[in-house]
């Protein structure tokens, strides 16, 4: 049998491999530049898996400001209110209920949708309520919001200002009480 192998698990290990290797100034340096390196490479993948994580928290933060706390549309509408109401079970909010003149000039168009709104403060809510019991024509100024957040109200439409409609010099026909009811036809 041949014993030409080194034998590793013996106490009687060759020469070579029991002296150390002493590392020269330039093996030292380049070892040390090649492991400076790898690190730097650690760093630069860290940095950008940051950097996607701080845009993507970016892009969410005005994605929700964009959807719920900045108003795409500031518009008005005219009409009676109908009902004003405090709702709500964690969040109580005004809600009202307005006939839209639109719906009633046109014809084509049953009268079956209101315009709903949310009003924010307690002092506007009690203007409109007074403007309710009047029988009033009102110029609602609202913001539309592309999404609905608790505490605002049940409807993407938040009042800001309610004003009566000076153009109009007419009640409402369904509320005016001054107007004669029609008699009922006794049998």
């Amino acid at each position: 049998m041949d014993d030409n192998f080194d034998d590793y698990f013996t106490d009687n290990a060759p020469e070579e491999q029991q002296q150390s290797h002493q590392e020269t100034e330039q093996e030292r340096e380049e070892r040390e530049i090649k492991e400076a390196t790898i690190e730097r490479r650690g760093n630069t993948v860290k940095m950008i898996l940051v950097l996607i994580i701080l845009a993507m928290a970016a892009f969410l933060g005005w994605w929700m400001w964009q959807h719920y706390f900045h108003p795409y549309r500031t518009s008005q509408e005219k009409g009676w209110i109908m009902q004003v109401s405090n709702e709500g079970a964690v969040f109580k909010t005004y809600e009202g209920e307005m006939i839209s003149e639109s719906y009633i000039e046109d014809t084509l168009v049953a009268m079956t949708s209101n315009f709903s709104f949310s009003i924010p403060n307690d002092s506007l809510a009690l203007e409109a309520m007074r403007w309710a019991k009047n029988g009033q024509r009102l110029i609602l100024t609202y913001n539309e919001y592309k999404g609905k957040v608790l505490w605002r109200g049940n409807s993407r439409h938040v009042v800001t200002k309610i004003e009566r409609d000076s153009d109009f010099v007419k009640s409402n026909p369904y509320k005016d009480p001054g107007q004669p009811q029609p008699e009922k036809k006794k049998d």
